[in-house]
């Protein structure tokens, strides 16, 4: 284990993304990653099964990204910064997504920030 996270199972609600992790979730990364690029997209858009299949996600990937389960995706070892890419197609907010997993509406997250007027 990675002495720097000795003891992290200790701090609920954390989640490290390791080299473990980042192994274990390369394909789901690697996809979302993908939605960067216009074609990757764009098949995914208009075919998204086709899209799993040529990435080679198990089930249990799919359903994580079919469901926009957010908080399930982090738990599970997707990479916040791809996470961002699946959220821009559906034309939502880093805000949403935060919102989403804390298992709250976006409006009550925003009475929680800091930032009159943040959108």
């Amino acid at each position: 284990m990675n002495p720097q996270l000795a003891g992290v199972e200790e701090l609920t609600g954390t989640y490290p993304f390791d080299i473990a992790t980042s192994v274990r979730t390369f394909k789901l990364n690697r996809f979302l990653w993908g939605m960067t690029i216009p074609e990757e997209r764009a098949l995914y858009k208009s075919d998204p099964e086709t899209a799993f299949s040529r990435a080679g996600l198990s089930e249990a990937e799919k359903q994580l990204v079919r469901k926009r389960d957010w908080r399930g995706l982090i738990h599970y070892g997707a990479n916040f910064f791809v996470l961002e890419k699946l959220a821009r197609i559906d034309g939502i907010t880093n805000g949403h997504v935060y919102a989403a997993m804390r298992g709250e509406p976006f409006e009550d997250f925003l009475k929680t920030r800091n930032v009159p007027g943040a959108r």
